[in-house]
């Protein structure tokens, strides 16, 4: 529990949580994330799920953070924060503490050099947020898009930055210790934080890129129904032309991806991703996608799409709504060669 000179001291809480957050940032490192944080020299103060003191001892550990006898450098909080009911938090209450994770979250916050959202649950509300939020469930600084959350628009750590929110359901394990890793040296600032709170070495990015189905979205060339090898985007749902990630460039454990693996993209590292009626339909008006690419015109996509699907050659046009290649790439004629 005590700070040794020269760590990290890190202090990583759950609030209305599915957990798959921790099950994610396990797989960090080439021999998991505990060695990780020891070679970093980052010392894990207390987690709800991993660490082996519990009741009396835990309580001890939140104690002395909350006493200032032990210094917090990085609050971290997975999953949304339930404010109900009446703005209680009683909803979400910390076992053994008597307390609301939301009252922790008050408390502790302006204590940390720096507090992390972990997953779009903590950023905007996520899954628990969804519907009619009977629990006033609401990010650490968001409530969908809209600013605010749990610790308020004006809320900044001790070293003066907002929540940083490393989105995702659940989050890229390089995502949150890459973050980690950059704050013990101190290497990210407001300026590089999007407009949502997540850091641009993320957001400057689009799943889309690096897709391995990208060919077919080239051309246009769509799957119909599940388990076939075309783009997901026209029918399928898919919205990896809008979500911010370097998914399908990193991939995760070591080599998938959502598109990959055949699902489409739903967005998670978006707020208010979880409000769509249905994550493998594509939402369209006349025809048209409602969601298109960033930055693109609709009348440019439009038109752009005609244009491929008429340039569409019969591999990709017959591949793209069969579960395996069923025309392989044939060789090109290249003149004066056979």
């Amino acid at each position: 529990m005590s700070r040794s000179d020269g760590m990290t001291n890190v202090l990583w809480l759950q609030g209305a949580s599915c957990g798959g957050c921790t099950m994610s940032i396990l797989e960090s490192g080439a021999s998991g994330w505990f060695d990780e944080l020891r070679q970093f020299g980052i010392n894990l103060l207390w987690h709800p799920s991993v660490s082996e003191e519990t009741g009396e001892e835990a309580v001890e550990v939140l104690q002395s953070v909350l006493d200032g006898k032990v210094r917090l450098d990085m609050l971290l909080l997975e999953g949304s924060v339930a404010r109900g009911p009446n703005d209680t938090g009683r909803f979400n209450m910390l076992a053994g503490t008597g307390r609301s994770i939301y009252r922790w979250m008050l408390d502790l916050a302006p204590r940390a050099d720096y507090v992390i959202a972990v997953g779009s649950c903590a950023a905007y509300g996520g899954v628990p947020a969804a519907g009619s939020n009977p629990t006033d469930a609401v990010g650490l600084q968001f409530e969908g898009a809209d600013s605010g959350g749990a610790l308020g628009a004006g809320f900044r750590s001790r070293l003066g930055l907002p929540v940083i929110n490393v989105a995702g359901c659940a989050p890229h394990p390089g995502w949150m210790m890459e973050t980690i890793l950059a704050l013990t040296t101190k290497d990210i600032a407001a300026t590089d934080l999007d407009a949502y709170g997540r850091p641009k070495f993320i957001a400057n990015h689009l799943a889309h890129h690096g897709c391995s189905r990208n060919e077919f979205y080239e051309f246009k060339a769509s799957a119909e129904t599940m388990s076939e090898r075309g783009c997901l985007m026209e029918h399928l749902g898919c919205k990896a032309t809008q979500a911010v990630g370097d998914c399908n460039q990193r991939s995760w454990n070591g080599g998938g991806s959502c598109t990959k693996g055949g699902y489409a993209c739903i967005a998670c590292t978006s707020p208010g991703f979880e409000g769509a009626q249905n994550f493998l339909e594509t939402a369209k008006l006349a025809g048209i996608p409602v969601g298109l690419p960033t930055d693109m015109p609709k009348a440019w996509f439009v038109a752009l799409a005609a244009l491929s699907k008429s340039a569409t050659p019969r591999r990709v046009r017959l591949n793209a709504t069969a579960d395996h290649v069923v025309v392989p790439p044939g060789r090109t004629a290249t003149k004066g060669k056979p």
